[in-house]
């Protein structure tokens, strides 16, 4: 059964998404209890497995969702945030929810929303992410999915996904990212990310530092949960398990999604074989991704914190090595604590630097960005707007013929880029991003 025929149209409903949204990020379970409780707890209804962690989360959902859609079942798949349109988040069997299925469960919940609001059954409206949680589970529970793939959106402990009891939690790696949310320190961090450790519900711990790591395992330990490491699974071995996704990192992360699978293998009749033809064909746009333009080879990458960072350092280290060229830079990044790290690897590496402005609030400023730049950078670093670099799809006016234009530093910013790379994609909605 899909969302009920709505007579209100898309533009209405992202009108009342913005709604919520402007009321800004709020952390915490009641609310969202609450609110799944009025639409009958969807979220119960289907099995789940429940994806934290700084970085690598989203790539390890898209990894579980292809190796359960490969055994032959139907995958809801919700991660966040989005890179081009809204639907992207909600996903079945891999097809984005339409701008008129959103729409209609729009016109379906909010009522709802109103009408326990009037009633004092919800003390306040929900969070736009908390709302857009709660149209997945809804949306996934209808479509009659077998299993869902659930990427938590900030944190663990108190977000919103975190209503759900998985078959098997994953914790895919923890670094200093969103510290004025979660916790200035690894420690901190790891105990937010930790919070979707469900009693008994076995647990699987991607590479992690050492500090983050003992506040994991302490949690299993406290909740009855096994663990089971990446870390230790392959320790000191070079033999991770293959994806098509690019990068080191990318197979530390189908480590994850392996033995997240293998946990659910005989309940699900995942095998071995399967697990690894299924890593060969993960669909996940962004990641280090290659196209095409006028002859040059032009890259997606979000690598977006200082985690991420170290990963584009060791990227670019073998970009260069394989062109024999160094890379133009096309760079916008969100906040300046962010900017630093990810800044000194792209002039470590760039023969010449566009930084772009990405249409978000919290985008650094062209200013802010080249005051990053270190001293010793001696290439050239001048500003760009994605719709000049981009101007339509198949050009692009940086570099010439034979150079290779790396897009980084933002999610947001490859999202922008994409759109106008893949126009059917349809027109960018970045302005429904919240985190």
């Amino acid at each position: 059964m899909n969302a009920v025929t709505s007579p209100g149209s898309y533009q209405e409903a992202v009108g009342y998404l913005l709604e919520l949204k402007s009321r800004g990020v709020s952390l915490g379970l009641d609310r969202m209890r609450r609110f799944m409780a009025a639409l009958g707890n969807p979220q119960t209804r289907v099995p789940s497995v429940h994806i934290a962690g700084t970085n690598g989360k989203g790539s390890v959902a898209a990894m579980l969702e292809a190796i359960f859609r490969a055994a032959g079942y139907r995958t809801g798949l919700y991660t966040s945030p989005h890179l081009v349109r809204l639907g992207e988040r909600i996903q079945v069997d891999r097809r984005i929810l339409s701008g008129t299925e959103i729409a209609a469960y729009v016109c379906e919940m909010r009522p709802i929303v109103e009408q326990r609001v009037g009633e004092g059954g919800l003390d306040e409206r929900p969070s736009y992410f908390e709302f857009m949680t709660a149209m997945a589970f809804l949306h996934f529970a209808r479509s009659e999915c077998g299993i869902l793939i659930i990427e938590a959106g900030l944190g663990g402990r108190l977000d919103a996904t975190n209503v759900i009891v998985p078959e098997v939690s994953v914790i895919t790696s923890i670094g200093l990212d969103h510290c004025d949310f979660l916790g200035d320190t690894l420690a901190a961090i790891a105990g937010e990310k930790a919070g979707i450790i469900k009693s008994g519900v076995p647990v699987v711990m991607g590479h992690v530092p050492p500090e983050a790591a003992a506040v994991i395992r302490r949690a299993a330990v406290n909740r009855n949960a096994r663990l089971l490491s990446v870390a230790m699974e392959w320790e000191g071995d070079t033999r991770y398990p293959y994806t098509n996704l690019a990068g080191d990192y990318q197979r530390w992360n189908a480590g994850a999604a392996t033995l997240a699978a293998r946990v659910l293998a005989a309940r699900w009749n995942l095998t071995d074989a399967l697990i690894e033809r299924a890593l060969l064909h993960v669909n996940w746009p962004g990641r280090w991704q290659r196209f095409t333009v006028e002859g040059r080879r032009v890259m997606l990458d979000t690598s977006h914190n200082a985690e991420g960072a170290a990963v584009l350092d060791a990227n670019l280290g073998r970009l260069v090595a394989e062109t024999r060229r160094a890379p133009i830079v096309i760079a916008g990044v969100m906040g300046e604590a962010r900017a630093r790290p990810l800044v000194e690897v792209i002039c470590r590496h760039a023969q010449e630097v566009y930084f772009v402005v990405p249409a978000q609030p919290r985008a650094c400023s062209y200013e802010q960005l080249v005051s990053q730049v270190p001293a010793s950078y001696r290439g050239r670093v001048r500003p760009g707007k994605v719709e000049e670099l981009f101007p339509k799809p198949q050009v692009c006016t940086a570099g010439g013929t034979n150079d290779t234009i790396l897009v980084a530093g933002s999610l947001y910013l490859a999202g922008e880029v994409l759109a106008r790379l893949e126009p059917q994609r349809g027109p960018s909605e970045g302005h429904l991003q919240d985190f």
